[in-house]
């Protein structure tokens, strides 16, 4: 079911999210957190339909939040609220609101969201594209548990991690750490069988990908080894290997989504490793709203990359010609 208001209130809102519910039968119990979108007209589709998805999982109160501020200093838009209110089939498992802030209002998108918060129930906040520079000060995320953030959205996604690293606060994560999870949990598992030190690591990855960055990062601080990239045609992070005193162990995805895992002394097997969707990104998010502790140890990581091959200690190439 869906309800259009224009020029509208959040207690109108919420008023329109009540009759929607008693209209299909659905009272809002099940639904565990409230979850605001910040994004603008391009990219609320598909933002909506990720958060959609993700709220088979975990029912939620969808808020997305579209700002139109005035976009020329002679002509002032009108300041006024219009809403989609979808409950039932239309919004997942949960319901949904997509809020437009016209004019003056939207420069306070945080009074608009307050009163349509679930009470009693965690605040998630998830910006797919530009997001502030310090997440836990901007006004909606001071309403939020948890702050999502996605460097890979950006134009300049490395300048975007650093900024990343003086602003963290507790509660904040990027989903170019989320899509890290199949790979953290397939080299821990091969380091437990291996039982092996790890001298260097290898990472191979499209150029500027920050998963790739969080991911020496997180070498950094738990192997407290260099790390070397090499950068290749991708998709995303496309290898890795970690040198040991036995052999490398090596997780290769050229492309598809299956690996090949190689541990020394050990037959290469198969595995699956797929790119994940952005809804199956945000559902894992969802999951656990505690600071991220080890993505702000991955964030802050000082990476430093192999020593350079030695100097040859033999002749040179002109002492040889000479002796020859």
């Amino acid at each position: 079911m869906r309800i259009h208001l224009t020029d509208t209130t959040a207690s109108r809102i919420n008023k329109a999210l009540v009759r929607a519910r008693r209209a299909i039968g659905s009272p809002a119990v099940g639904v565990v957190l409230t979850m605001v979108i910040v994004t603008d007209e391009e990219n609320a589709h598909d933002s909506l339909k990720a958060a959609e998805q993700a709220s088979q999982e975990h029912p939620s109160r969808i808020l997305v939040v579209v700002k139109r501020p005035d976009r020329t200093p002679h002509r002032r838009t009108d300041s006024r609220i219009d809403a989609e209110v979808r409950v039932g089939s239309d919004a997942g498992s949960g319901e949904a609101v997509l809020l437009r802030l016209h004019g003056e209002v939207s420069g306070h998108a945080d009074s608009v969201v307050l009163p349509l918060l679930l009470p009693d129930a965690p605040v998630v906040v998830w910006w797919p594209v530009d997001a502030p520079a310090t997440p836990a000060w901007d006004p909606l995320g001071a309403l939020a548990q948890r702050r999502i953030t996605d460097a890979y959205a950006v134009e300049r996604p490395l300048r975007q991690l650093a900024a990343r690293v003086a602003s963290y606060a507790p509660g904040d994560t990027d989903l170019a750490w989320t899509r890290l999870t199949p790979w953290r949990s397939m080299l821990a598992a091969a380091l437990d069988q291996a039982r092996a030190r790890v001298t260097s690591a290898v990472i191979e990855s499209e150029a500027d990908n920050p998963s790739a960055e969080l991911l020496a990062g997180w070498f950094a601080d738990r192997l407290r080894v260099p790390v070397e990239r090499v950068v290749t045609a991708g998709p995303v992070i496309t290898a890795v290997r970690l040198r040991t005193e036995h052999g490398d162990i090596v997780v290769d995805r050229p492309e598809g989504a299956v690996a090949s895992l190689s541990i020394p002394g050990q037959p290469t097997r198969a595995l699956a490793l797929k790119v994940r969707t952005t809804a199956e990104l945000i559902a894992e998010e969802l999951r656990r709203l505690d600071p991220d502790e080890a993505y702000a140890a991955a964030l802050r990581a000082e990476v430093k990359a192999p020593p350079a091959a030695p100097a040859p200690t033999g002749p040179s190439s002109h002492e040889q010609r000479r002796n020859a």
